[in-house]
């Protein structure tokens, strides 16, 4: 059982990272009205969902550097500050470029922000407990998926797309103070590090094999989602036929499903094993990465099945996922780990999104052409992925 002292403290941390979810996520389905209100095309649209993950990765790189040289919480809190101030700038934006350049900062402070969550559940979580406290956090996504998505989609369908990006800042703002409140403070990694030099962190990280094999498996993770996630939007519009109008329903049945399941898959993976546990999710999410690429002209019940089946299983296998990615880690170089981790992942995403947006093309009649070869990628990395884990070893 997690103490209660210990769900306020993974509540408040998944209250944060509910604004960085949602704020990257928005992006995906706002991708047939951002295309319409500023007259870009899927390559401009791509780039746009790419800039934030890749300005993520070169966040997690920097901060890497410091991470393990400052309190957690007072880190913490700065950058959730920043990532407001960077977000409120996303829906101020006049035009294209400088909505590109504000999704570029909002992913320097959301890159961040997501590695050193993840750092503090290391940190205070123990490993028999972690898989557990990990599906909290993963909350977030159903969250955002269940209330935070639809109701942005609402707020920019009948105000316009700046108005989800508001929100979020706004949020931000109210969600400082249970963080000040709630967070402990974190100096334990602090100790012996006296005459270290700014790099010594990183290349310890560097040279040690596993922390590489993790790294490795990680993007292969995150890989195989996001050359299909980014677009999955445009491509029920334009291919299955499902309305701009209903395409909140489908955020939300996945989210409310996702929302039971991930605390059951939390359990399962602290009472089975987190490897085994991944390698059946991973397994039997290459079933709806297929259908949800290939379905064409469904009605949307079928394609709810579909998309609910992708989050369940895809979000899913992140639970153990990242409780496997965090405890691979020297407990005294976590965050630094993890800093560089953020930084592969969000490589990852942003290289899955742009390989995707320069794979896929619309024709004449404005349907997607080329997101099943986009499935085959997804496919092929994910199921690399199940046979590298066992390389991985848990040190808790």
């Amino acid at each position: 059982m997690i103490a209660t002292s210990e769900k306020h403290f993974l509540i408040t941390l998944a209250g944060i990272q509910f604004t960085h979810i949602l704020d990257f996520m928005i992006m995906m389905p706002l991708g047939p009205l951002l295309m319409a209100a500023l007259g870009i095309g899927t390559g401009e649209f791509s780039l746009l969902v790419a800039s934030y993950s890749l300005s993520a990765a070169a966040a997690g790189l920097l901060s890497a550097i410091f991470v393990d040289r400052f309190e957690r919480k007072k880190l913490l809190l700065t950058t959730f500050s920043l990532f407001g101030v960077a977000t409120l700038a996303c829906g101020l934006a006049p035009g294209y470029l400088t909505l590109l350049a504000a999704r570029g900062l909002a992913g320097i402070f959301g890159g961040a922000m997501g590695a050193l969550v993840q750092t503090m559940v290391g940190d205070v979580i123990p490993y028999p407990r972690r898989a557990k406290a990990s599906s909290i956090i993963s909350a977030a996504f159903s969250v955002s998926t269940v209330a935070g998505v639809p109701l942005s989609l609402w707020l920019a369908n009948h105000l316009q797309w700046r108005a989800p990006f508001i929100f979020i800042a706004i949020l931000t703002l109210l969600l400082m103070i249970p963080g000040l409140l709630v967070l402990p403070q974190l100096r334990q990694h602090l100790s012996d590090r006296p005459g270290s030099h700014l790099f010594s962190a990183m290349f310890a990280v560097c040279k040690d094999a596993n922390h590489l094999q993790t790294l490795f498996y990680s993007s292969l993770v995150i890989f195989s989602g996001f050359t299909v996630i980014p677009y999955i939007t445009l491509y029920a519009v334009n291919n299955v036929g499902i309305h701009q109008q209903d395409i909140p329903i489908i955020y939300l049945m996945g989210g409310v499903a996702t929302l039971f399941s991930s605390r059951l898959i939390g359990h399962w993976a602290d009472r089975l094993g987190k490897v085994e546990v991944y390698r059946w999710l991973a397994l039997a999410a290459t079933l709806p990465l297929l259908l949800a690429t290939h379905i064409e002209n469904a009605s949307l019940p079928i394609w709810l099945v579909c998309t609910t089946s992708f989050f369940v299983l895809i979000s899913g296998r992140m639970i153990p996922a990242i409780t496997i990615i965090t405890s691979a880690a020297q407990p005294d170089l976590r965050g630094t780990f993890m800093s560089l981790n953020a930084t592969v992942q969000s490589l990852s995403m942003g290289l899955a999104t742009l390989l995707t947006g320069w794979i896929i093309t619309q024709n004449a009649d404005g349907r997607i052409v080329g997101y099943p070869e986009v499935g085959y990628i997804a496919i092929a990395s994910n199921m690399l992925a199940i046979w590298f884990v066992s390389r991985i070893v848990i040190r808790k």
